[in-house]
């Protein structure tokens, strides 16, 4: 049953993670695209900015197709956790809880789920039990 679990969580984060990672990499699904998402980063404080929004950008792309197909989940997932954690603490901290506000409630459950995959791992349904 844990296996099933793992791949429900893994497909329905990678998923999400990569459309995110697809909007901030190429503007795509409304997205502002790289130009737009480097100087959102340069305002957080990053520097080199364009160097942190790749890093952000490919993170969540890369780490949402590694966890879709449960390749190396336990990897993407610490780096998932970290881009969550960075994202509560540098953007939502001061919003306080609650979406509704700007708050860090989804990034807290996005968080949790990488810190469950990060323990779990891929279950027997990923191409990490293939190679």
């Amino acid at each position: 049953m844990i296996d099933l679990a793992s791949l429900i969580l893994r497909v329905g984060l990678g998923v999400m993670f990569m459309a995110h990672g697809l909007q901030k990499a190429f503007g795509l699904f409304g997205g502002v695209g790289m130009e737009e998402f480097s100087k959102r980063v340069a305002g957080l404080g990053f520097s080199p900015a364009a160097f942190w929004a790749y890093v952000a950008a490919y993170v969540e792309l890369l780490g949402g197709l590694a966890l879709i197909t449960g390749l190396s989940t336990r990897i993407s997932s610490l780096l998932l956790l970290i881009l969550m954690a960075v994202a509560v603490v540098k953007v939502h901290l001061t919003r306080g809880f609650f979406i509704s506000n700007g708050g860090f409630e989804y990034n807290f459950i996005i968080f949790c789920v990488c810190l469950t995959l990060l323990l779990i791992g891929t279950g027997k349904y990923g191409l990490n039990k293939k190679f």
